[in-house]
């Protein structure tokens, strides 16, 4: 099964492409599509949309595992996110593929095993877990490795009957 993680956000849209068969985990691609601060916020959503259809149509992943939002205090913040994210999983359904949805915590509790986990500690699982030298910079890269490895064992335990 190959995995596209997204990490959503305006500026910085982490992703991560990973390959998962029988509790093993292959990288295939991972980085981020950015977005200038000063580009007309249509103009970011259309380059972020380009961008992850790129993605689907290099990687031709199986399935898409999208992070959900949670408050943020900022409330244009929120807003300019879900944009984002939604552009994202537009991307993905024009693609044809299944989006499957993690809150930070189901992400926390899958890679760490703990949802209350720091993010220190999910980095260092997820490079752990993908067998990296180091952590992936910027942060939003990490966390879309964390989201991808998330479905991975969510669909495994859901395989077991464990979900």
């Amino acid at each position: 099964m190959i995995v596209l993680g997204i990490d959503p956000g305006i500026a910085i849209m982490g992703y991560g492409i990973v390959e998962y068969d029988r509790n093993s985990f292959k990288i295939i691609d991972y980085g981020a599509v950015t977005t200038p601060a000063g580009m007309p916020t249509q103009d970011r959503l259309r380059y972020i949309y380009k961008g992850i259809d790129t993605l689907i149509k290099m990687a031709r992943p199986d399935c898409a595992a999208i992070e959900e939002l949670f408050y943020f205090k900022n409330q244009k913040t929120i807003i300019t996110v879900s944009e984002a994210r939604g552009a994202a999983i537009t991307a993905c359904a024009n693609n044809e593929l299944e989006v499957y949805e993690y809150t930070p915590l189901q992400v926390k509790q899958a890679v760490v095993g703990y949802g209350n986990a720091d993010k220190r500690q999910v980095q260092f699982m997820v490079r752990a877990l993908l067998n990296l030298k180091e952590v992936p910079k910027p942060d939003d890269i990490a966390d879309a490795l964390a989201v991808s490895i998330c479905h991975c064992h969510s669909m495994n335990a859901r395989e077991r009957g464990v979900l």
